[in-house]
């Protein structure tokens, strides 16, 4: 394989994380269920993940880097001890040169550099061979312990103030185009992510990635959110105001008649208890109302005629103690 560098398209200099957003955008380029048309697509995508493999991995790429393993992953060979790099230690030559030396025997290896498992255990970094010693060996190496490819793919999803409440089913497009139905829990809040098992990248010799998708609650056009509270601005006429009235409210369950007493001043907060949002604990929090008193648009002469009358007759300070 080519150098991983070389591969992603980044520096050896590059940090962790410019390394991890090139694999990233390179995956998704050459994924092959994106260019289905492109038979080497395939091969680039596992060319990709192979680089990522190596560089991706903090440890590999250190390996890597002090050129203890290749581009494959596979060990470098760095001499063997006591001779300098491709030097064979004193006596190894004998064995397998047919110069007996003092002690060869009938193995056939010389003297000085202790037995096969030895010479083994020097050449990779103590994996002996699995199996009885002399004669015909079978070889067994692990994968070097590199770490798979990150096949999980994060994708944010947005729902109604209602439907957290009360869950619901959502369509939800993947960036490969796939779609998929995702039943949202009731309850569910902000920030907390829905796992999908296997629903994630794929990649050639390896398990598919989880979908993780993250939940964000839409601005309600009225709701406001306040903990486990719910706080609505509600508007009220001026008689209303001052004569009292039953007025229509909304709440996440349907709309409500609310009584608000004669004489309410603007910023009178009324109470609901446990009509907001549930609790871990089972009990809702509440929803509360603040009445904003609103007056009609534009010029109203007759109201200010009233007003001015009620001024001369009613005169009244509500800042009287602010001084």
């Amino acid at each position: 394989m080519r150098d991983p560098y070389e591969v992603l398209g980044v520096q050896r200099s590059a940090s962790a994380a410019a390394i991890k957003s090139a694999y990233r955008k390179l995956a998704k380029k050459h994924h092959p269920d994106n260019n289905q048309k492109d038979p080497k697509a395939a091969e680039r995508f596992s060319e990709v993940n192979s680089a990522n493999e190596i560089i991706g991995d903090e440890d590999k790429r250190k390996q890597f880097d002090r050129g203890e393993i290749d581009a494959d992953g596979k060990p470098r060979f760095q001499g063997f001890p006591g001779g300098g790099r491709g030097q064979p230690r004193s006596g190894f030559s004998q064995g397998f040169g047919g110069a007996a030396g003092p002690g060869a025997g009938a193995q056939g290896f010389g003297t000085g550099g202790g037995n096969f498992e030895d010479i083994l255990n020097s050449m990779f970094g103590g994996s002996a061979p699995r199996g009885a010693r002399g004669g015909a060996q079978t070889f067994e190496f692990d994968n070097g312990g590199f770490a798979p490819p990150d096949l999980d793919l994060n994708v944010a999803m947005t729902v109604s103030l209602e439907e957290s409440v009360r869950g619901a089913e959502k369509r939800v497009r993947l960036p490969s185009g796939k779609e998929l139905n995702v039943k949202v829990p009731a309850g569910v809040t902000a920030g907390q992510q829905i796992r999908l098992k296997g629903q994630g990248e794929s990649a050639p010799g390896h398990r598919p990635g989880d979908l993780l998708l993250t939940i964000s609650i839409a601005t309600h056009p009225y709701f406001k959110v306040d903990g486990s509270d719910l706080r609505v601005d509600l508007p009220i006429t001026l008689y209303e105001a001052v004569l009292g009235a039953k007025v229509r409210v909304p709440t996440l369950s349907g709309a409500i008649e609310l009584s608000i007493p004669k004489n309410t001043s603007s910023g009178r907060t009324f109470r609901l208890k446990g009509k907001g949002l549930p609790k871990a604990n089972g009990v809702s929090g509440d929803l509360y109302y603040i009445t904003r008193v609103m007056l009609p648009d534009g010029n109203d002469a007759e109201l200010e005629a009233l007003m001015e009358k009620w001024r001369a007759d009613h005169p009244y300070n509500p800042r009287s103690d602010m001084g």
